[in-house]
């Protein structure tokens, strides 16, 4: 069983006949797993949506529990206390409605003013669920907009006249989208997109919902899953970070070594040309969510540049952090990437229109995401926006900065080779660290980070922007942030520590650091401002605790580094660390000036 085949759109109907297999397989595969508890509210059957959704974060590292609502009880569930949903403790909650669910339509009798009270009563109702949701359960919600009605009742004119389904579900999309802008930790599943890309009849075949109570058909089901588990993905920090890009027929039509530059299918003199720059387009599009973009080709070097450098390119050398155009195998030229970048190779998606090519980097680097492209430059976008590997939740000042921060860290790790002693490249650095308690500015990035970092995550915990927001506010912790900037340019919030105070003693529960400034001692400088506010607040002790996982082994002797005793560990390599700061603390960090003065917010 392909399970890449699978997973990839057009779905078939094997992914639901075949569930129980392919969730075993899923299983089976091993790797470090993310649990989390997820809430299904239903306006109609949602098995199979459950049963769907369940594959798709597997196929994330996601394995999650699930609680479902009654057939069409997600009102009741929502603003009625609900003993077995708190219970549950919901990391997620997801509504699942459609225009069914819409309690009254306008008539052609009703005038405007009934029609506006009409939209917000509707919203209303929907508005105040969320509210409470919000309030009791203090999670993320995710929430369909509507899909536009199968039929129109005034054909063309439904779309303009107030009193028609399409304009009322129009205005109505625009009320959830207004709510989805205003409010924190609340997201949209599109439907409305969805079911348009899917095929509005199809999507909505009545069949199904006289039949099963289905408010979509059958078919659909894969696509609406994917799109909710893409935005699961994102909340957990499983997004992809960086582009791999070949040359030859990928972004170009042709092989410019042949051809010759001035010969390629680029710009708008062809058809394919103009296709190529569509592509070409979309693809620097991303540099705005700050998605990195790298060339991987078999190609001179100086053919390549050649290529790229051609006046009616859209993208250009300028808009690449790195260029590896040789004649190794591509895999080990993105791995070169990743590790200079200080990515993973899973952070990333290769995009090549050879198939063997393909086939060669899915299975030397099997983490990394590598999209068929179909077999015309014209299929080449949808190919990669169906599968959602940058879905945006939450978009920072720091993620439309990274291309830059990213080229700087490369500009970093070129100068690093020019020092033969590491702690003079340290001091060259001319670093600057800012670190002080969780602030109102960088809550986002705070709970991003924590959500994302995955190498250099001594506790594994992760946390919504909510519960971090309630632990800066929370007395009977100590929060800290770090930025660090230097010589080349600001890294902006990479690294995080959290601990709660229990007595005389701070227990870490959050330690991590962005892997872009790893071994750049900004974890001394970290240790340094944790220990001058323990002793600052009375406290004589720091426990610290190391979890194991499939990627943070390197930080399995962080503790040690930094002075502590280890007092235990388990058969699973879980340990527990002293640092006894009552007769003093010794600075370690002695190459980054760091200001720890608190400012106003």
């Amino acid at each position: 069983m392909d399970l890449n085949t699978l997973f990839t759109p057009p779905f078939t109907g094997e992914l639901l006949a075949k569930r129980k297999k392919i969730r075993r397989l899923l299983l089976e595969s091993g790797g470090e797993w993310l649990d989390k508890r997820i809430a299904i509210l239903g306006g109609s059957t949602t098995h199979d949506v459950t049963g769907a959704l369940e594959l798709f974060l597997l196929r994330h590292g996601i394995r999650c529990t699930f609680y479902e609502s009654e057939y069409a009880q997600y009102w009741q569930d929502a603003m009625f206390p609900n003993p077995e949903l708190e219970a549950f403790r919901p990391d997620i909650i997801y509504i699942h409605t459609s225009n069914r669910n819409i309690s009254r339509w306008p008539e052609l009798a009703d005038s405007p003013e009934a029609v506006e009270d009409m939209l917000e009563e509707e919203y209303g109702r929907f508005a105040a669920m969320w509210d409470r949701l919000a309030q009791t359960y203090a999670c993320p919600i995710i929430q369909n907009n509507f899909e536009y009605p199968y039929w129109r009742l005034m054909g063309n004119r439904d779309a303009s006249d107030v009193r028609g389904r399409v304009n009322f579900v129009t205005r109505l999309n625009l009320k959830f989208a207004g709510y989805a802008q205003s409010r924190k930790n609340f997201y949209l599943n599109d439907i409305n997109y969805l079911s348009a890309a899917f095929g509005l009849e199809r999507w909505s075949d009545p069949f199904y919902w006289h039949m099963y109570k289905y408010a979509l058909s059958l078919p659909a089901v894969p696509d609406l899953a994917q799109s909710v588990a893409n935005i699961v993905k994102s909340l957990y920090g499983k997004n992809k970070k960086a582009l791999a890009l070949d040359l030859d027929n990928t972004l170009w039509g042709g092989v410019v070594g042949d051809d010759g530059p001035e010969n390629l299918q680029v710009g708008q003199e062809t058809s394919m040309g103009q296709a190529y720059s569509e592509f070409q387009a979309y693809l620097k599009a991303h540099k705005q969510l700050g998605v990195i973009l790298n060339v991987v080709s078999k190609n001179e070097a100086e053919n390549a540049m050649a290529g790229l450098s051609r006046p009616d390119m859209t993208l250009t050398p300028e808009d690449f952090i790195m260029v590896k155009a040789n004649w190794e195998p591509k895999s080990q030229n993105l791995a070169d990437i990743a590790h200079t970048l200080s990515l993973l190779p899973e952070s990333f998606v290769f995009v090549d229109d050879n198939p063997a090519e393909r086939e060669i980097v899915r299975q030397q680097l099997p983490g990394t995401a590598v999209p068929e492209l179909g077999e015309r430059p014209e299929q080449y976008i949808q190919a990669i926006s169906r599968m959602g590997y940058f879905e945006v939740t939450e978009l920072s000042s720091d993620d439309a900065a990274r291309t830059e921060m990213y080229r700087q860290n490369a500009a970093r790790s070129r100068a690093e080779t020019s020092f033969a002693d590491y702690s003079e490249y340290l001091r060259s650095l001319e670093m600057r660290g800012e670190i002080r308690p969780f602030a109102p500015l960088y809550f986002s990035r705070i709970a991003q980070l924590t959500n994302k970092s995955n190498q250099f995550n001594l506790t594994t915990r992760r946390f919504t922007q909510a519960e971090i927001e309630a632990m800066a506010a929370d007395g009977s912790y100590i929060t800290l942030y770090g930025r660090l900037a230097d010589k080349f340019g600001d890294n902006g919030v990479v690294s995080v520590v959290a601990g709660e105070k229990k007595e005389n003693r701070l227990d870490i529960i959050l330690w991590l650091m962005s892997c872009r400034v790893l071994k750049r001692d900004m974890e001394f400088a970290m240790m340094d401002a944790l220990a001058e506010q323990c002793r600052a607040q009375g406290l004589t002790e720091i426990r610290g605790y190391y979890f194991p996982t499939a990627k943070n082994g390197m930080v399995r002797d962080f503790y040690e580094k930094q002075g502590f005793a280890k007092l235990s560990e388990d058969e699973a390599g879980n340990t527990v660390w002293r640092l006894d700061i009552g007769g003093g603390y010794e600075k370690k960090n002695h190459v980054i000036e760091v200001d720890n003065s608190v400012k106003e917010q």
